[in-house]
């Protein structure tokens, strides 16, 4: 039916005097866009297939190709938007839950942009990262409220396990299967050469990967995929998840399709079923529970390693956080709601959960108010976009942070938002063999260790114009950072003061 119809989102235009029919872009696009025509002796382009990935733009030799956002419309109405009625037309066609991909796309304020930072004038020197040591080295798990000595007044060693850092970021949890091979290849070694840590997501660790375990933080989901005693000991942290920034209060599903060859192995389910996390875990009804499953975990791998919990950013996060820090938990991990992820229902996406700026405030205040913020160490994701980003998120109180979404975009993704087709033109969110491919896992190394590299000079760079020369004395340091343009109980939840005071 003619109702039916939704006008393609992007048009494809092709400057005819530089095409040369070399058909590349045909080739390189997965989702059957571009295609020769015999009788017109021309490329055309079937725009209804186009999610915008720019592969096309970006290997055409003649520079022929641009993708526009369409300029149809329908009439306007201030309440109905275009994409309201469109999510509507395809629903009552389908009768199905909307899907999407990455973090919420939804003008929410974005408090990381309505923050600025504090500079060190003639009163407090500052410092020169080029000529005088900058310590950006992070130490994450449970600290001690106090340093012990024996009789001869020697420091006894009773910390915990923790996780050294070279700089306060680590690559977040993406679950091979979500992402591909090479990809996580190039998140692996990445992570060994910089001196941090990626995190295998919920779909398990392939064997290939285990040598990177002194950089690996192993996830055990709801789903338990792939999840034995060999993984568990084979990662340098072990990371319960609870929930996800994207799509907090369900549990995540891996398209069968995706579920083929090494995957189905690693993950520990036959080819082609579905992987579906349940949304609870069935064994976590109270924190009492979670504690259960924390020490169980401390018990298998023999109190070797960190325990981390993460959890979405949520209305209550602080009073759940509280919990989990009295749960023998070494690591809260916070994931806001622009967090990414390969697919999420929509409505979830768009509506559930809290910015990660004000779930972190309101966490570390509430364990420095109850006394146990030594405890445990805080990291924080949901769209980690710079190292300003990281800067402020430092100076909120989390002591490192995650990224994915950059990471992904570091290794070529062009943020098309349409990892649940499966189709990925760049590498990353695909099974595909020609497709996984295209993205080389050296070259993703390279170009992440690049990212990560830029950052962590940059944080140096700004923590000398404060006249501070550790990621330790920037921890939780909110007089560092003025609001602009948010109102009072934004910035007394943010813990910071409006410029100018």
């Amino acid at each position: 039916m003619a109702v039916n119809y939704i006008y393609p989102a992007y048009e494809i235009v092709r400057n005819q005097a530089r095409c040369v029919n070399c058909k590349i872009c045909e080739k390189q696009c997965a989702n059957g866009v571009h295609k020769f025509d015999e009788k017109l002796s021309m490329m055309v382009a079937d725009e209804t297939k186009c999610v915008n990935c720019h592969r096309c733009v970006a290997t055409c030799p003649t520079r022929a190709l641009k993708i526009v956002k369409s300029d149809n419309t329908y009439k306007e109405n201030a309440n109905w938007s275009a994409d309201s009625m469109k999510e509507i037309y395809r629903q009552s066609e389908s009768g199905g839950v909307l899907l999407s991909s990455m973090g919420n796309p939804q003008p929410f304020p974005v408090y990381w942009d309505k923050m600025v930072i504090n500079a060190s004038q003639v009163t407090n020197p500052s410092i020169d990262p080029l000529r005088e040591p900058m310590e950006t080295t992070v130490f994450l798990g449970s600290k001690p409220d106090a340093i012990e000595r024996d009789e001869k007044g020697r420091i006894i060693d009773n910390m915990s396990s923790q996780l050294k850092l070279s700089t306060p970021i680590m690559f977040s949890a993406m679950s091979y299967g979500s992402i591909s091979y090479n990809a996580h290849a190039s998140l692996a070694m990445a992570a060994e050469k910089l001196g941090i840590f990626y995190n295998t997501g919920e779909g398990g660790l392939h064997e290939d990967f285990y040598k990177y375990g002194k950089n690996t933080i192993v996830q055990v989901a709801s789903g338990r995929f792939g999840v034995y005693k060999d993984y568990l000991e084979a990662g340098s942290c072990i990371e319960i998840k609870i929930g996800q920034g994207a799509k907090p209060g369900i549990g995540g599903h891996l398209p069968g399709a995706k579920i083929v060859g090494d995957i189905s192995k690693t993950r520990m389910i036959p080819v082609g079923s579905d992987a579906i996390s349940p949304a609870p875990h069935h064994d976590i009804y109270s924190i009492e529970d979670l504690r259960q499953l924390v020490y169980s975990l401390k018990e298998a791998t023999d109190y070797k390693k960190p325990v981390a919990v993460k959890v979405a950013a949520v209305h209550n996060v602080s009073a759940v956080a509280s919990g989990i820090a009295r749960s023998g938990a070494d690591i809260i991990v916070i994931d806001g709601f622009r967090g990414g992820t390969g697919a999420a229902p929509t409505r979830i996406r768009d509506n559930v959960g809290i910015p990660i700026e004000l779930a972190l405030a309101s966490v570390d205040k509430r364990l420095r108010d109850e006394g146990i913020r030594g405890n445990v160490s805080i990291v924080v994701g949901g769209s980690i976009r710079n190292s300003a980003d990281v800067i402020k998120a430092i100076a909120l109180g989390a002591d490192a942070c995650y990224i994915a979404t950059a990471a992904l975009m570091a290794m070529g993704c062009h943020l098309c938002r349409s990892c649940h087709l499966g189709k990925c033109n760049w590498g990353i969110a695909t099974q595909i063999p020609e497709l996984v491919k295209r993205l080389n896992p050296e070259e993703g190394r390279d170009r992440l260790v690049n990212l990560v590299n830029a950052w962590t000079h940059e944080i140096k760079e700004m923590m000398g114009g404060m006249g501070i020369n550790s990621i330790e004395a920037l921890k939780g340091n909110r007089l560092m950072l003025r609001g602009i343009g948010l109102n009072q109980k934004e910035l007394d939840i943010l813990g910071i003061k409006h410029a100018g005071e």
